[in-house]
């Protein structure tokens, strides 16, 4: 007998399946959650952070239970040299890719943009 086993995971947010979730630990005064995210809905967590984590008084602290974000599963998509979205968005305009404005870039678009650049 013969036996298939699927695995789906879903954004914790937004119910959304995906092959594209990650877990992200979050620590904010010692106590914390887990928390599987799209890199959309990743997207919009940090949006909501932005203006804690860049406030004039804020410092970076590292290795701490106080408070983080972290990913613990899931692939990296670093771009080569630093380059941002914006800026591989902007590429791949100028080439003819669609891309969105906001959100998470295709693998495919940061791909080519990497074997450009």
């Amino acid at each position: 007998m013969a036996q298939k086993v699927v695995t789906l995971y879903t954004d914790d947010l937004t119910g959304e399946e995906s092959t594209e979730i990650d877990t992200y630990t979050i620590l904010v005064n010692g106590a914390g959650v887990e928390i599987d995210l799209t890199p959309e809905s990743h997207d919009r967590l940090m949006e909501a952070l932005s203006p804690f984590l860049h406030a004039q008084g804020a410092r970076r602290v590292r290795g701490t239970s106080t408070g983080a974000v972290r990913r613990t599963r899931g692939p990296a998509t670093a771009s080569p040299k630093g380059a941002d979205s914006s800026a591989i968005r902007a590429w791949a305009k100028e080439q003819g890719y669609e891309v969105n404005d906001r959100g998470r870039v295709s693998a495919t678009v940061r791909e080519a943009y990497e074997k450009a650049h």
